[in-house]
């Protein structure tokens, strides 16, 4: 329940930025994902692509990088950058 939760405010948040640029496909975003989010990157990726499907951004590909487990974000999960497709 916890990712779902999480997954869905990232592709909400994804879905604004295509939105507001105009695009019409998502073609990859990049997250970083923290360590104490209780979240692996492979099992962010698995969760990603449920979330987005039926979306701008199904099929798009998702880049995931790991936070330093020092860093002071490190329970985080943050979205990098969106690629976007225009018409």
């Amino acid at each position: 329940m916890h990712e779902h939760a999480i997954l869905a405010d990232l592709v909400r948040e994804i879905e604004d930025v295509a939105a507001r640029e105009g695009a019409v496909r998502v073609r990859a975003v990049s997250v970083r994902v923290g360590p104490m989010s209780h979240m692996t990157p492979a099992h962010f990726t698995e969760h990603f692509t449920d979330a987005v499907r039926g979306t701008i951004a199904a099929g798009a590909r998702c880049d995931v990088d790991r936070i330093d487990p020092h860093d002071p974000l490190a329970q985080s999960i943050l979205l990098e950058s969106v690629e976007l497709e225009y018409p």
